[in-house]
């Protein structure tokens, strides 16, 4: 071959080209961008409208359902999806998955054209329509700021100098700010006073509007100057709100609003969201990275900064770590590197026992040359270092070496029978190359699947792909330049002559039992196939999933009251958990938050929507094997200590994917009937001991308290229902009617009744509103006959513009597909009513639709895994025998998923893919010996023998390095189940590979044996 010639003969220059590669890949590996696990594109924009005061379901036929039509004209799209709940529309429009990071800025671009057109089809009051793009930004830095001497308020201050100047550190890209409670101004009235002295309530908004708007007084030229005009007349503090002049005459009576009401600072009342960190409350701050930035960098650069900062923080203020992904990726990053490298010592110290320490250490050099390299190409490409790129290098190690050993192995055969060792080294390449490659491209193409996938699963693991095409194809070329080149410089051989280099010992105990094999052809035949029906049959035990659970030393534990429960209430009841989870062993922390899902702090974590009913808990623990009991602990308990709610410990999962492993959706078109159908889901559900968390996602029905207007005494009274509303909110929660400001902050101005009747329901018929035709303040009895109590559903979930009600379960332990199998026959059974109907979401729908695309690019890429077959060949016999061993690798596979019981996932799948590939490397150099011996003039059955014997080596070593190399990966939760299957699929299927070939071969070249 010419470029092997031309290493041999240019020996410097190729040794120089070593070094540089050597010294390029440290240098690479230094410089390459490191994350926790793999980016993938949250394909999705939502779509947020409010509309005050509305029912879910007038959101829903008005609000929402306009906003779908605008969004479904998008050609981009693929699915919509929208949360209609009270006072609130929020549309998530999901993009098809050909669309990437570098083209969805455009789609979003269009979905907001798309959103602005319907603006105008929108009701009164509601609107305008945000659309939320970056829905799928990381803040891989989230801390806790909280201190038990300081308000609010003053932790706020501290957080905004915080924010300021983090934003200005490399790599730092936004800082949001999360559980915030804003101050407000309150302005509570008292009703006696107003209808004494005649105040409307409009008049007080009216002033409280005009006093504070910022107005341009323009400029006037003054010489040669030109000045601005601006008048006075805005407050400037809280106290200058009592002097607000509401009425009076000159020389009369002037009444102020300190006469009718009372003015104070407070913080808004019911908060959104509350976050806490070991029992104080909080405010987060969460901080994502710059579009290629290294997160590892940021955060170093973070806490420099806050050393800096340390003189300007205050005593008290502590700071309290939810997330920290630059310290986590670290961690897992120094975890691979450490795992990696005892992979390659593993494949060294095989490579020295079974080649000898000359052959052992060359090879091993160029193992370790091969990943230098690889490193190189990798940072070109922009693949960073995290969980799939790493795990791909482990598990291509064995790989790696497969070409240097089939040239080392048959350079030391050529070098014992005497030959040159440059002719030897020209002679074996020029044999081997094409071969070698050609069973090399087959290998990567058997990873290809995955790398040309597009939804968000093979988006996580393509790097796999990446990563084992770049370092095979290299470790090709570095068998046909520097191995060669260093098997001439270094290998030495005691010159054998004639002898048989595979006379005795173990090779000749291999060729007799192949021979018995071969003489028994259809015996041999009919117990591997006998074996491989078993082993289909043992396939169907095995326990099927999607992606596995983090190793994280954190979990989380939902807590859901029932719909329609005070976030005061939920905030208590968390207190009460937090004190109790703390005081477990083996829990470091524990970060709360109420009323909605934390920010997205891990790319895998789904955020539960705003909800006052819901908490989350984030517990930390000082090492990840006490998560399982401390789990199954803390569900028992909060079953027991809280009967009305539905609790529930869960783990991060390692990725894509959303809580709710087995979901029922039911789609119609009425809400009885979904809750109908629902509920009987539910019950199914219960029936298995194993699942828990059972619940819908509409939730209960909720209270609603309607007052029923008195139309005649109302229409007197000159009061409509527009009027009633506004008094009764003004009474209760508080209506918005201004901002004061101050600095930089704008707050909030809320006019609401004293507490003595704001917190009492029993006033409500005693509530004063204003009657523009008495002008005076009367009882709302007076205009309202009555008050009925109602159910109404807050939440109503619709999928692609019909109405979807899910019931959601999850296994308390174990996989979810089994489960998933009892559960499925019980609410397949449920009567549906025409026009309804069922389907299966969750990891059910994750999973199949992962392998539907998967199975999408896979004919394509066997079909050139075969052409390439028989292209190296000329033949389709050969093609047949080694396509024929492939199915053979089922047999170690379900042996080995069976002896460790570990479930057949996503990860498996691609594991399966890749032995395919190896099966079929080691199939190809084998055959292609059987074809050279024969043409070299041997008869084909001593060429069968004798080629299997030669090659009994290099195949016996490439497998043991592949499987050997796997043992890292064996504590690692998420590869576990591929180096499961590499390990078993190959270490059975390369015995079956050596025997079973020169069986087929003999089979079907019907070659006879001696008698």
């Amino acid at each position: 071959m010419k470029l092997t010639e031309f290493c041999l003969d240019n020996r410097v220059t190729t040794l120089v080209l070593t070094a540089v590669l050597i010294l390029g890949g440290l240098v690479s590996f230094n410089n390459m961008g490191r994350l926790e696990d793999p980016e993938f594109t949250i394909k999705d924009a939502l779509v947020v409208t409010a509309y005050p005061g509305a029912s879910a379901a007038q959101v829903e036929e008005e609000v929402t359902d306009e906003i779908e039509i605008a969004v479904q004209k998008l050609g981009q799209l693929d699915q919509i999806k929208s949360r209609s709940s009270r006072g609130l529309s929020i549309v998530t429009a999901t993009i098809q998955d050909s669309y990437d990071k570098e083209t969805l800025p455009q789609v979003w671009d269009e979905l907001r054209r798309k959103v602005n057109d319907a603006q105008g089809n929108l009701p009164p009051g509601a609107g305008p329509a945000v659309v939320n793009d970056d829905f799928g930004d990381v803040y891989g830095v989230f801390l806790a700021v909280y201190g038990d001497e300081y308000t609010t308020a003053e932790i706020w201050d501290f957080v905004k100098l915080i924010r300021r100047e983090l934003l200005l550190v490399k790599d730092v890209a936004k800082i949001e700010i999360f559980g915030l409670q804003p101050e407000v101004i309150y302005v509570e009235l008292n009703p006696e006073r107003m209808s004494q002295l005649g105040i409307p309530p409009a008049l007080i908004v009216d002033r409280l509007q005009q006093k504070n708007i910022v107005s341009d007084a323009g400029q006037v030229k003054v010489g040669s100057e030109f000045i601005t005009l601006s008048p006075t007349g805005v407050f400037d503090s809280v106290e200058d709100f009592g002097s607000l002049l509401l009425s009076g005459e000159p020389g009369g009576a002037q009444i102020y609003l300190r006469d009718v009401a009372d003015v104070r600072r407070g913080y808004l009342e019911p908060p959104s969201t509350r976050l806490r960190y070991d029992g104080n409350p909080a405010i987060g701050i969460g901080i994502s990275t710059a579009s290629g930035g290294n997160v590892v960098e940021m955060g170093e650069a973070i806490e420099a900064r806050m050393l800096e900062l340390v003189p300007d923080i205050p005593l008290g203020i502590e700071f309290g770590v939810v997330s920290l992904q630059s310290e986590a990726v670290t961690v897992a990053i120094s975890g691979f590197v450490n795992s990696l490298i005892q992979a390659v010592a593993i494949v060294v110290v095989v490579l020295l026992f079974f080649m000898g320490l000359r052959s052992g250490l060359l090879i091993g050099f160029v193992l370790f040359l091969t990943i230098s390299g690889s490193f190189i190409l990798m940072d070109l490409v922009g693949v960073t270092l995290e969980r799939i790129s790493l795990g791909a290098l482990i598990i291509a190690l064995g790989m790696l070496v497969d070409n240097a050993i089939v040239v080392v192995d048959g350079m030391l055969i050529k070098l014992q029978q005497g030959v040159d060792r440059r002719k030897a080294a020209l002679e074996v390449v020029s044999q081997t190359a094409w071969p070698l490659l050609g069973a090399t491209v087959i290998a990567v193409l058997a990873f290809a699947a995955i790398g040309t996938s597009a939804d968000s699963t093979g988006e996580f693991t393509r790097s796999l792909f990446t990563v084992i095409m770049i370092s095979l194809l290299l470790s090709w070329v570095t068998a046909v330049t520097i191995t060669p080149l260093l098997g001439v410089m270094f290998l030495k051989a005691d010159a054998q002559g004639d002898l048989d280099p595979y006379a005795g010992g173990f090779y000749g105990r291999f060729r007799g039992a192949l021979a018995i094999c071969i003489r028994a052809r259809w015996l041999t035949l009919a117990f591997v196939i006998g074996v491989f029906a078993l082993s289909l049959f043992g396939f169907g035990k095995v326990e099927q999933s999607f992606f596995p659970n983090s190793t994280r030393p954190q979990f989380m534990v939902d807590y859901w009251l029932p719909q329609g429960t005070h976030i005061d209430q939920t905030t208590a009841d968390a207190a009460e958990i937090e004190k109790y989870l703390l005081g477990l062993d083996g829990v470091t922390h524990v970060s709360t938050v109420v009323g909605a899902g934390a920010l997205r702090f891990l790319l895998t974590y789904a955020a539960e929507k705003q909800n006052p009913a819901y908490a989350q808990f984030l517990v930390d623990v000082d090492d990840y094997s006490s998560v399982e009991p401390l789990m199954a602990e803390i569900q028992l308990y909060l079953e027991a200590a809280y009967p009305g709610s539905i609790p529930q410990a869960r783990k991060f999962m390692l990725g894509p994917g959303e809580p709710g492993k087995i979901q029922a959706k039911f789609m119609g078109p009425e809400l009885n009937v979904l809750r109908s159908l629902a509920s009987q889901a539910e019950a199914a559900m219960h029936t298995e001991p194993n699942a828990f968390g059972v619940r819908t996602d509409w939730r209960e029905r909720v209270k609603l308290i309607r007052p029923v207007l008195a139309e005649e005494q109302a229409t007197l009274n000159g009061i409509t229902s527009r009027d009633v509303a506004a008094a009764l909110l003004e009474g209760f929660e508080g209506a918005r009617v201004g901002v004061f400001r101050e600095g930089d902050e704008l707050l909030p101005i809320i006019l609401r009744a004293p507490d003595s009747q704001r917190l009492d329901l029993n006033s409500i018929r005693n509530m004063q509103i204003w009657s523009p035709a008495a002008q005076r303040m009367i009882p709302l009895r007076q205009v309202v006959s009555g008050f009925e109590t109602q159910f109404e559903d807050e939440i109503i979930w619709r999928i692609n513009r019909k109405r979807t009600i899910t019931a959601l379960a999850d296994p308390r332990v174990g996989e979810a597909n089994p489960l998933f199998n009892k559960i499925r026959p019980k609410v397949e059974a449920i009567e549906l009513p025409e026009g309804y109907s069922l389907e299966w979401w969750g990891e059910y729908k994750s999973s199949a639709d992962a392998r539907e695309s998967l199975a999408g690019s896979i004919p394509v890429f066997l079909l050139l895994m075969i052409l390439i077959t028989v292209a190296l060949f000329n033949a389709l016999k050969q093609t047949l025998i080694i396509w024929l061993v492939v199915p053979l690798a089922l047999i170690g596979v379900t042996f080995g998923l069976l002896v460790t019981g570990q479930p057949f996932g996503f990860m498996s799948t691609l594991g399966f893919l890749s032995l395919s590939g190896m099966l079929i490397k080691n199939a190809i150099v084998l055959i292609d010996q059987i074809d050279v011996e024969i043409g070299a003039g041997k008869e084909k059955y001593v060429a069968i023998l004798d080629s299997a014997v030669s090659r009994l080596r290099p195949v016996a070593m490439a497998a043991a390095t592949t499987i050997l190399g796997m043992a890292p990966l064996f504590p690692d939760a998420f590869f576990v189940s591929m180096a499961v299957t590499i390990a078993f699929g190959l270490g059975f299927a390369t015995l079956l590979t050596m025997l079973v070939v020169p069986v087929l071969y003999a089979t079907l070249d019907r070659v006879a044996a001696p008698r």
